[in-house]
């Protein structure tokens, strides 16, 4: 009831404004103390009467077991008022709420005192509005602590992956703007939208320069190829040459040098210059040599012009009208075009020469014919241009180079005697016979010589030499001159209506 317990006559609310009856006379007294926790132990009271509750007199007559008669009160067993503001208690003495003394200074309801017990935080009880669960610590056992919790929005200090994405950041920011303004610009300039050309695509195998491709073969061979320029009193002769060796010997054609007063200079690929001597040259082969002072010169390579074949790929390198270090690129057209060459007046010249479609020009005389493994297989030497008279010969795809093979040849007999031995068969044709099969027939056979030799006589129809039909009596000559001295050849001739073959034993010319 509001807090009293009307066992024991203790109200739990000391100190409050709801007084407790006072205890009736004769009953036992309660337990000295505040009451016990529930379940906890408790003094039993001891009954000092015989009524009904323990503790409690018999009944003397009121309504209540164990409670006096009224005593005039209003309340049954109560008395009478006593000048209290409440019937049947006494008037107050002094303290705050009728009928109760004034506090005890120092005591649990002074003024100067909480109004609950000292204990009063660790009991349950204090407050009937509190909850009635009891929270009470646990006990952390050693090691077991949780981890500790860190507010992510707590600041910090900061790490290296911040201070690493500032710089990152800023060039970001500035590069978006230094492209901004780039565009901005470039389109109040005019060189907006339009977009020029594709996406980048895979370089192919032939742009990669490897050392067999074309550029390979042109970048390795021009250190080695040379402009030659000599003086002679209608001016200065300007064709081109390569290095044959590396004191500095120089292979170019004869009618480069001729008419010259012996004195030429040389113009490497780096656009220096040097001065040169002509050693000797040679008219019918068109093969001439010059001699120039520098060192690390780099020779050519030299290839086997016997080895090639229709079809091969091949570069002219030399300087066209005087465009130094050009390169141009065709196949073998023909091989063993007999040619007779030579100005009216001059000097005739003979040999079987490689017939190449790579473009050359004037200027281009001397310089190499290089095959695609980059060795010198000829000397360009001739072209043939279809021009009226006085007009200057352009190239249209029929170009001639002296196979290297005999131009090698020449080439020693000059630096080693000064002059070059020519090879002769010993015999003389006076043109083509006219009749079905060819051929061409012999008009002289120097006696002791090769032909006369090999049992040819005059009047003989010679067809072919190592297998090369014979049409014009240049092809004899041009195709003997081709072989080195002392070479054999197997000669298909006609003798009557009978067919014929026979070796001869080319010879060196005895002048």
């Amino acid at each position: 009831m509001g807090g009293t317990d009307v066992t024991d006559g203790w109200d739990w609310r000391r100190g409050g404004e709801t007084p407790a009856p006072a205890r009736p006379p004769g009953a036992g007294a309660p337990s000295v103390g505040p009451p016990t926790m529930p379940g906890a132990d408790r003094t039993p009271l001891t009954s000092p009467g015989s009524g009904p509750t323990p503790g409690w007199p018999a009944s003397s007559g009121g309504p209540t077991p164990g409670w006096p008669a009224s005593s005039g009160g209003p309340t049954p067993g109560w008395p009478a008022s006593s000048g209290g503001s409440t019937p049947g208690w006494p008037a107050s003495s002094g303290g705050s709420t009728p009928g109760w003394p004034v506090p005890a200074a120092g005591g649990p309801n002074s003024a100067d005192a909480s109004a609950w017990w000292s204990d009063a935080l660790a009991d349950p009880w204090r407050d009937p509005a509190a909850p009635t669960a009891v929270v009470v610590p646990g006990v952390v056992a050693p090691g077991t602590e949780p981890e500790p919790v860190t507010d992510p929005d707590a600041p910090g200090r900061p790490t290296l992956r911040h201070l690493l994405l500032i710089p990152v950041i800023t060039a970001l920011l500035a590069g978006t703007l230094g492209g901004a303004l780039g565009y901005a610009f470039a389109v109040r300039g005019g060189a907006g939208a339009a977009v020029l050309g594709g996406a980048p695509a895979e370089v192919p195998a032939l742009a990669q320069r490897k050392p067999e491709s074309l550029a390979g073969v042109a970048e390795r061979v021009l250190p080695s190829v040379v402009t030659v320029r000599v003086s002679s009193l209608g001016g200065t002769s300007e064709g081109s040459g390569f290095i044959a060796t590396a004191d500095g010997h120089v292979i170019t054609n004869d009618h480069v040098v001729a008419g010259g007063t012996g004195k030429a200079s040389v113009v490497f690929n780096d656009g220096s210059t040097a001065p040169a001597t002509i050693v000797g040259q040679d008219a019918e082969s068109d093969i001439a040599v010059i001699k120039v002072s520098r060192p690390g010169l780099r020779p050519v390579e030299f290839g086997d012009s016997d080895a090639l074949a229709v079809g091969d790929p091949v570069l002219a390198i030399g300087s066209p009208l005087s465009l130094a270090n050009t390169v141009t690129a065709g196949i073998v057209s023909a091989l063993d075009r007999t040619m007779q060459a030579g100005e009216p007046g001059g000097p005739v010249r003979y040999y079987a020469a490689i017939q190449t479609d790579a473009a050359v020009n004037h200027g281009n005389s001397g310089g190499p014919l290089v095959d695609g493994a980059g060795r010198v297989v000829g000397v360009n030497s001739t072209i043939k241009s279809l021009v009226a008279e006085g007009q200057e010969a352009g190239n249209i795809g029929l170009a001639f180079a002296i196979p290297i093979n005999q131009a090698k040849r020449v080439t020693q007999d000059i630096i080693g005697t000064g002059k070059a031995r020519r090879t002769v068969i010993g015999a003389r044709a006076d043109g083509p016979t006219g009749v079905v099969g060819g051929g061409l027939r012999l008009a002289e056979v120097e006696p002791s010589g090769p032909a006369d030799g090999a049992g040819l006589k005059v009047g003989d129809v010679i067809l072919k030499i190592n297998g090369r039909p014979m049409t014009e009596p240049t092809d004899l000559t041009a195709l003997v001159r081709k072989y080195a001295p002392g070479s054999v050849v197997t000669v298909e001739y006609r003798r009557g209506s009978a067919r014929q073959n026979t070796s001869v034993t080319l010879a060196a010319d005895a002048k």
